[in-house]
């Protein structure tokens, strides 16, 4: 009788035995129900301006969700996908490209951001879209909320800030 046990038969009763262990194992109900990736901290509530001091096409600069994160807002004129305000014309952005990380700025002709190290391009009409370049993500989005007085808050990110595990830390 032959007792040398094969590769494949190796590997198919050790994965088995490893895929019944990970079952039994009293933590394994309880690791499938934590979602990869989610952020557990809440986002910060940050004011960033008056809708009254905004002006078409005129870039705004702050920081959120904290001082290491350079955004940029704007009013488009026009209702815009993801904008706010009274006519859904105000949006916000990360302007870290999520290609490499560089600074994007805002070009005023173009009404679009130009990231100058590696030339990707986004449109914050359409959420931040990338129109061009070696970048494969969109620009992350800043949610934002207006209260009746005007009042503009920053109050989450949609996306994932370029550098980061998360966007909270």
């Amino acid at each position: 009788m032959d007792s040398t046990v094969s590769r494949r038969m190796f590997f198919k009763v050790s994965g088995a035995t490893a895929a019944g262990v990970a079952i039994a194992s009293p933590g394994a109900a309880q690791a499938a129900q934590v979602e990869a990736g989610r952020t557990t901290l809440p986002y910060p509530r940050k004011p960033v301006a008056m809708a009254s001091g905004l002006k078409v096409n005129e870039p705004v600069s702050f920081t959120y969700p904290d001082d290491a994160s350079p955004c940029t807002m704007l009013k488009m004129g026009h209702k815009v996908q993801g904008g706010v305000g009274p006519e859904g014309d105000i949006v916000a952005y990360s302007i870290l490209c999520t290609h490499m990380g560089c600074p994007v700025s805002y070009d005023v002709q173009a009404k679009s951001f130009k990231c100058g190290c590696h030339y990707s391009q986004f449109d914050p009409e359409m959420g931040g879209q990338m129109i061009c370049g070696q970048a494969t993500e969109n620009l992350p989005q800043v949610s934002l909320a207006v209260a009746s007085d005007g009042a503009i808050t920053a109050t989450g990110v949609q996306g994932l800030i370029y550098g980061r595990q998360s966007n909270v830390l």
